[in-house]
């Protein structure tokens, strides 16, 4: 992971980079007409539900699943071929995330292997933990240069102590941080991606952003499409303050995105009980 310049909270650095408080700003206000509509008091619940199905369809879409929505809505059995396995992970991990938010900030490295455990349902010994040296990963999608295991290791160490310090970053910033982290480093032997955006959901719930989840990051991510994510992973990869902040604005245009469908889906249920 790559900061421009030495600081005592490195990610606040970050959240000055040219372009990205306006970023910032733009996030919050997206996320606060969600949560000022008249709907989300009554039923938030319903809409938790429906921002959690978008989210994994999402999330799943990036990873080679892009299914429509009714079709992941009325699916029961996701054991099925490799796109089918695909969406039934990411609904997984969708559901996992709020059971996980109050161990992220003491032990973020157990709740990444928990992640990598519940999206793979497998007994693999290569599941629930950091790949090894020379261990392959299926990643397809992601064709960037793979970081060692010891580089790996090195680095989620550091992502560790980032998140378990604290600090005053916004949330936009650390929740770029580690979704473009972990896609970099691809730690995992499989099912990196959707890992990546689960964890970026979780700090997003879990840094009062978005504390009933009803702004899914991954909805946006998707919509955005899979070239502009990947065009905007390499300015993470760079580490240079040009392609960071392209990256922490794409992901704030992501949760704007998501937002705005969540939004919608308050208007329909406004309309519906007019």
């Amino acid at each position: 992971m790559s900061t421009t310049g030495a600081s005592a909270d490195p990610l606040a650095t970050l959240g000055s980079l040219p372009g990205v408080p306006e970023s910032v700003e733009s996030v919050r206000k997206s996320v606060d007409r969600v949560y000022g509509h008249r709907i989300m008091r009554r039923r938030s619940n319903e809409i938790t539900g429906e921002a959690a199905l978008r989210g994994a369809r999402g999330s799943a879409s990036l990873s080679g699943a892009d299914w429509a929505l009714e079709e992941v809505r009325r699916r029961t059995d996701f054991s099925g071929d490799d796109e089918a396995r695909v969406v039934g992970a990411s609904l997984r991990l969708t559901a996992e995330a709020g059971q996980l938010l109050s161990i992220w900030r003491q032990s973020p490295l157990r709740v990444l292997a928990r992640l990598h455990l519940v999206a793979a349902a497998s007994k693999d010994d290569r599941v629930g933990r950091p790949r090894q040296e020379g261990e392959p990963v299926d990643e397809p999608l992601v064709e960037l240069p793979l970081p060692s295991a010891a580089e790996v290791h090195r680095r989620l160490e550091g992502l560790s102590e980032l998140i378990i310090a604290g600090g005053s970053a916004p949330a936009l910033v650390t929740a770029a941080i580690v979704h473009g982290e972990l896609l970099a480093l691809r730690p995992f032997t499989s099912h990196n991606g959707l890992v990546a955006r689960t964890a970026e959901r979780i700090v997003l719930v879990g840094s009062g952003l978005d504390p009933k989840s009803v702004c899914p990051a991954e909805v946006g991510h998707g919509e955005l499409g899979r070239a502009a994510y990947l065009a905007a992973l390499d300015g993470y990869v760079s580490g240079t303050p040009e392609g960071m902040a392209a990256w922490i604005a794409h992901c704030g245009k992501a949760i704007e995105l998501g937002a705005r469908e969540s939004t919608a889906v308050c208007e329909a249920l406004q309309r519906g009980a007019a």
